[in-house]
């Protein structure tokens, strides 16, 4: 087919078909972008992580056109996987999506085969019973409850997921009271470090990491998870210093001429005027 009909043939398509089709002509060797041709799986990894964090955004800011938007975005960078694991002969989109599709099919027992689970925890103990299955299938000798977990994802949520998976194999405080006193006896090796006459930053920077792994532990035996009660943390912060400038800005100040005792007073007022 002539690279006109080609495209003229687009009209004649919708939806992922013709998303699929854009991006096989985008990486033609003769009249594709040279920049989608130079890219490999590795180098768009960046930009499928940041259109990930958008379409958080979006949906945190409630705008649903935005997020249909970021999805499209999304979705662009798994029909990009596709096309290049096409060219390289391994998969392509469909394959993609028979995989999650098994996947799918699999963990949940009680929609697609006749199996009931008396509650939510049941139905969780499934997944990660079938996630587990399906990870000692490809080598039972030599496989980790704490497999497949990314090295990339954020530090919070890799650590919420290392816990959780540590728990289900049983390694975990049976309640949050033990959960809550690592976090003080974190918190007093923290201080001890930072008590030297000469503070080894290496050491410091370990018991801090340790400090943050206990605060995760926490969040999670309290049912949450550690990158949501951040976000909301950073959301208030955000708005109560925009309300702080706003303060300074009225009264003609500069805030680098401040002092802190003026600044804490504004402080208390946003909280005042920003509730949540």
């Amino acid at each position: 087919m002539q690279w006109q009909d080609r495209i003229n043939a687009l009209d004649n398509l919708d939806g992922i078909d013709k998303l699929v089709e854009i991006m096989a002509m985008l990486r033609d060797p003769e009249n594709g972008c040279p920049w989608d041709l130079k890219q490999t799986f590795k180098s768009i990894v960046p930009y499928t992580i940041e259109e990930a964090y958008e379409v958080a955004d979006a949906i945190e800011k409630l705008d649903f056109n935005e997020v249909k938007k970021e999805l499209g975005d999304l979705l662009f960078q798994v029909v990009f996987y596709g096309q290049l694991g096409t060219e390289q002969q391994m998969f392509g989109i469909s394959q993609i999506a028979d995989s999650m599709s098994d996947k799918l099919i699999s963990r949940h027992p009680h929609v697609f085969a006749n199996t009931s689970f008396a509650s939510d925890d049941e139905i969780n103990a499934n997944w990660e019973k079938t996630k587990s299955e399906e990870r000692t299938a490809t080598d039972p000798k030599n496989v980790s409850a704490l497999d497949d977990i990314p090295i990339a994802l954020p530090a919070l949520s890799r650590a919420y997921k290392i816990q959780k998976r540590a728990s289900s194999v049983g390694f975990d405080w049976p309640d949050v009271n033990g959960a809550i006193d690592k976090v003080f006896e974190e918190i007093d090796e923290v201080q001890h470090e930072i008590k030297q006459g000469k503070v080894d930053k290496d050491k410091l920077a370990d018991e801090l990491g340790d400090l943050y792994f206990a605060l995760t532990n926490v969040t999670r035996h309290l049912g949450f998870k550690p990158e949501d009660v951040v976000r909301l943390a950073n959301n208030k912060f955000d708005r109560r210093f925009r309300d702080v400038e706003r303060q300074v800005t009225a009264a003609n100040k500069n805030m680098t001429n401040m002092t802190l005792e003026e600044l804490d007073a504004l402080w208390e007022m946003a909280k005042a005027n920003t509730a949540k």
